[in-house]
């Protein structure tokens, strides 16, 4: 979508019944985004956790990668009183035993960032069935990352979630979303 970012400082969004505006942010000189942030947002993460729910196919376990999808991703198992979730980590810590690792490059990231998994944790996904949550997939990068890391686990993937669907990400079959934004290029 061609913007003017001079006049054009934010864009409307309606999900799981709530209306936020969505301040607009240069990724770079050509690529704009609507960031939409649920860090402190309670009223919207419990509406979006709830909506996700409705639209969730059987699972064992819900994961998401570190950070924005965490608030989703628990109060999502907090309503369905799951007992545990699972993130994978931006950095190794200190309790991971044999840590798996991934590579990943995301729409908001500058750099390639590494997702990290405990063995506990990658042994708690062998033979179920994983969803994996998150607040946007735009260009998979993420997702992808975090699949590769449940299938090395020897966990199914059962499911990819998201409020939103960025872009073309839209277009995707294999993703389950609330709504979508567009990507955002300067008006010539």
């Amino acid at each position: 979508m061609k913007i003017n970012p001079e006049t054009y400082h934010s864009y409307p969004l309606d999900v799981a019944g709530l209306h936020r505006d969505l301040p607009i942010c240069k990724v770079n000189d050509s690529l704009y985004i609507a960031a939409f942030v649920i860090f402190g947002d309670v009223e919207l993460t419990v509406a979006c956790a709830s909506e996700l729910i409705k639209k969730l196919p059987p699972h064992d376990i819900l994961i998401t990668a570190e950070s924005k999808g965490i608030p989703l991703v628990y109060e999502m198992a907090r309503q369905l009183g799951d007992g545990k979730y699972l993130i994978a980590r931006k950095g190794a810590k200190l309790y991971m035993k044999e840590p798996h690792s991934i590579e990943v490059q995301s729409i908001t990231t500058a750099r390639k960032q590494t997702l990290f998994i405990d063995r506990n944790d990658a042994d708690s996904m062998r033979g179920k069935r994983v969803v994996i949550v998150d607040d946007v997939i735009s260009t998979g990068e993420s997702l992808f990352a975090v699949e590769k890391l449940v299938k090395e686990a020897g966990g199914i993937v059962a499911g990819k979630m998201a409020i939103l669907a960025e872009g073309d990400a839209v277009y995707r079959e294999d993703i389950i979303y609330l709504n979508h934004i567009p990507l955002f290029t300067p008006e010539a």
